[in-house]
């Protein structure tokens, strides 16, 4: 019998115009959760909240800068007014340009910090005091196989992502008497359209030539993952990363 592990739960999850978020929003609303789905992309935004609930009872898009505190403890304090809980944050927002260190602009390492790391920040300070009152909750943070690896003209990036796995482990020992459970996803080379942008088709090729499974991760694969982080079926996990990269990095 197929199980609904989301039923009634409510999920916030960031980046959901495109590729991992989307997906994660897809996969999430198959089991049964009700949405909130946060990116500054407006338009696209919109049209995913639409392919999943065109009714906008049980997915609904919120336009917002993960950079903007104020706009997170709004959404938070009026998800919780209107829908009663949050059960799942998923803090996947991100972005991935490419740099050399020596030209790097401190403009663009503090953007890539803000964005990918400070956001995360802002998102648990403000919902942990919900989760911790409730004693309960699930936080999965997205990271990059990039951390283990160390990438050229990524400096700024990589950092970013290894500070997503100290807070990961840091904070999941803060809280874990209160039965949140905190973890984090490192994935690999994902196929999304983003990617056109940033890398070749050589680099593709090369990237799934170190793999041991000789396939392209799909964001598919990740959702499942935070999935699985985000329902009963890790009850027993707190401060772990999991990485799917189909056997590129093994740790």
């Amino acid at each position: 019998m197929y199980h609904v592990l989301l039923e009634q739960q409510v999920a916030l999850v960031t980046g959901t115009a495109a590729g991992i978020g989307q997906e994660i929003a897809r996969l999430f609303a198959e089991h049964g959760a009700r949405l909130v789905l946060l990116d500054r992309n407006a338009e696209a935004n919109q049209a995913t909240a639409d392919s999943l609930d065109p009714a906008g009872k049980r997915a609904i898009a919120v336009h917002l800068d993960v950079r903007d505190r104020p706009a997170i403890d709004r959404v938070i304090s009026e998800t919780i007014r209107d829908w009663g809980a949050i059960d799942v944050l998923i803090n996947n927002a991100g972005v991935y340009p490419r740099q050399e260190f020596l030209t790097m602009t401190e403009g663009q390492w503090d953007e890539m910090l803000d964005i990918n790391l400070k956001s995360m920040f802002h998102f648990q300070q403000a919902v942990l005091p919900h989760m911790i009152g409730r004693r309960r909750g699930k936080i999965v943070n997205i990271s990059s196989v990039t951390f283990h690896l160390g990438i050229p003209n990524l400096v700024h990036y990589v950092a970013s992502k290894g500070g997503v796995i100290g807070l990961t482990r840091s904070l999941a020992r803060e809280v874990g008497a209160h039965n949140v459970h905190i973890n984090c996803i490192t994935p690999g080379a994902v196929l999304v359209e983003a990617e056109k942008a940033v890398v070749s088709d050589e680099q593709v090729r090369a990237f799934v030539a170190q793999q041991s499974l000789q396939r392209r991760i799909l964001p598919i694969d990740i959702a499942r993952a935070a999935l699985f982080l985000s329902s009963e079926l890790s009850d027993g996990m707190t401060g772990q990363t999991l990485n799917v990269d189909g056997g590129w990095v093994m740790h």
